[in-house]
């Protein structure tokens, strides 16, 4: 009877996983922001623990989705951006280990209510990001554009720590909107950012008695991950087939309750 129960619960996981995957494929995002309510609300995970169990998640399926993206867009365009690499890095960097470390002070019920600003945030930003027409063209340049990006990266760099993403979701506008960049280019790039800054996060992280839900849940963060990537890859294979006027508000309605939810779980 325990095996059997335990054989859904596992189930229940791998499906989770997949289920946010294929919504974050669906709009061309690792779906990180749609995996945290889920940690709290469905598998009972307090504020800070969901987040650890999810940027460990999300560095997994970045970290898989790196050399798969190489297909589309070669390692070498990738690394010609390097000067916006490094711009955007030298702020996510500092960015990842103050936010973590806010997260490991924060009391309990203020995390909850931070968590839940941010995913209206997130909704907030993918609303906008998806609803105008992403031009290239650099909006500042010179020494300007290298202050911009120093302030933008630090910014993202903290809502990753804090919520545990990889942070495509403000990357990719940013490196559009701020450097210029083709959209496919500014997700391979994005990506390539998004993991040292979690990496940074995560060193950040391993110095709170709080990340030791790792080590009590390492099969769970692996089932997880599994079925992300499997979600990411069919969402990704679905990409345009759902019309946007259809999938946008549903996503945005996903986020906000869960924005409500986690508000009240605090």
């Amino acid at each position: 009877m325990q095996t059997e129960r335990s054989k859904r619960h596992w189930l229940l996981v791998v499906i989770a996983g997949a289920l946010v995957g294929l919504v974050g494929g669906l709009i061309g995002l690792g779906g990180a922001e749609f995996r945290l309510p889920l940690l709290i609300g469905l598998f009972g995970f307090a504020a800070l623990e969901a987040v650890i169990l999810n940027k460990a998640t999300s560095l997994i399926v970045v970290a898989v989705a790196l050399p798969f993206r190489a297909g589309t867009v070669p390692l070498d365009q990738v690394m010609d951006q390097w000067p916006v690499i490094l711009n955007l890095l030298a702020g996510s960097l500092a960015g990842a280990w103050v936010g973590a470390g806010l997260a490991v002070r924060m009391k309990s019920r203020t995390l909850y209510r931070v968590l839940a600003g941010l995913l209206v945030m997130i909704a907030a930003i993918l609303a906008l990001s998806h609803g105008m027409t992403l031009t290239s063209g650099a909006l500042v340049s010179g020494w300007a554009q290298i202050a911009a990006g120093l302030v933008a990266g630090f910014g993202i760099g903290i809502v990753a720590a804090l919520m545990g993403v990889a942070g495509g979701e403000l990357l990719i506008p940013t490196l559009v909107l701020l450097f210029g960049l083709d959209l496919k280019l500014a997700g391979s790039l994005s990506l390539a950012i998004s993991l040292p800054t979690m990496l940074v996060g995560f060193a950040r992280y391993s110095l709170d008695n709080a990340f030791s839900v790792l080590a009590r849940n390492r099969g769970f963060v692996l089932l997880m991950a599994f079925g992300s990537v499997i979600g990411v890859a069919l969402g990704g294979q679905l990409l345009g087939i759902v019309p946007e006027p259809v999938l946008l508000p549903v996503l945005l309605g996903i986020l906000l309750l869960s924005a409500a939810k986690v508000w009240r779980h605090g």
